[in-house]
C-alpha cells in the first residue's frame, strides 16, 4: 500500500510539472492567418478546426473551418460569412492557394508557407525575423500589425489616404487564457466599437466556447451585440 501511495505522490508530481509547462507560442503562420482572415488564432498541432459565430436568435452568422499540415501549413481553408453573403474556400497548391472551385490563384506564398502576396487587390505582405507578418502594402493602403512576445495578434493599423483605423486587442494576463480579451477599434483617433470575449479552454490552451459582446459606438445610442462561438479542434 505504501508503494502505491508512493507511485500515486510521484505521479501527481510528475502530472504538477507538466502543468507548470508555458503554453506553446502561436506560429506565424497561424497568427497572421488569425489576422488577415478573421478568425481565434490556435496553438499546437492543430489538425482541422472550425469556428462557428452564433448570433443570440442562435443562427450561424460566420463560419470558419481549415485543415493543416503537420508543419503548421493551412492546406484549406473556408470562410462563410452568412450574414453578408460571402465566402471563400482555398486551398494549397505549391505557392499559392487556389480558390477551391475556378482553381484561379488567390494569394502568392514566402518562406514555408507565409502569405506574400493577395494577387487580385494588388496587396503584398512583409514579414519580420520570425516570420510574422508585420506590414501589409496595396496602392493607397498600408496595414501594420502587432503581436506579443508568444505570437498573439494585438491589433492593427490602417491607413488609406485620410482614414486611420486602428484595432488594438488586450489578452488576458492569463497566458493560458489569450483569447479572454478587450478591444478597441478606432476611426480617425475616434471611437467606434469594442469588444470583450471569454471563453472555455482544451488541454492545449485553446478555446473550445466563447462569448462575445461587440458594442457598435458608431451610432448614437451605441448598439449591443451578444455572440456565442463553438469551436471542434483536431490534433495530430
Amino acid at each position: 500500500m505504501k508503494k502505491l501511495l508512493m507511485l500515486a505522490a510521484v505521479t501527481a508530481a510528475l502530472a504538477g510539472c507538466d502543468d507548470g509547462k508555458a503554453p506553446v507560442s502561436f506560429t506565424p503562420e497561424m497568427a497572421s492567418f488569425s489576422n488577415e482572415f478573421d478568425f481565434d488564432p490556435l496553438r499546437g498541432p492543430v489538425k482541422d478546426f472550425s469556428q462557428t459565430l452564433l448570433n443570440d436568435k442562435g443562427e450561424v452568422s460566420k463560419r470558419v473551418t481549415g485543415t493543416l499540415s503537420q508543419e503548421g501549413c493551412f492546406d484549406t481553408l473556408e470562410l462563410h460569412d452568412m450574414d453578408n453573403n460571402t465566402g471563400l474556400a482555398l486551398v494549397l497548391n505549391a505557392n499559392f492557394y487556389v480558390d477551391a472551385v475556378t482553381h484561379e490563384k488567390r494569394l502568392r506564398l514566402q518562406g514555408k508557407c507565409q502569405l506574400a502576396e493577395f494577387l487580385s487587390a494588388g496587396v503584398t505582405w512583409d514579414t519580420d525575423e520570425k516570420g510574422f507578418v508585420v506590414l501589409a502594402r496595396g496602392k493607397e493602403l498600408q496595414i501594420n500589425y502587432q503581436y506579443d512576445a508568444e505570437g498573439y495578434p494585438l491589433g492593427k493599423s490602417t491607413t488609406s489616404k485620410e482614414m486611420h483605423l486602428s484595432v488594438e486587442s488586450t489578452p488576458s494576463t492569463d497566458k493560458r487564457k489569450k483569447l479572454d480579451y478587450t478591444g478597441v477599434s478606432t476611426l480617425n483617433d475616434k471611437p467606434i466599437g469594442s469588444v470583450k470575449q471569454a471563453c472555455e479552454y482544451d488541454r492545449h490552451d485553446n478555446p473550445v466556447s466563447c462569448s462575445l459582446t461587440i458594442v457598435d459606438e458608431s451610432v448614437t445610442p451605441a448598439v449591443e451585440h451578444k455572440y456565442a462561438i463553438k469551436n471542434t479542434i483536431a490534433y495530430y
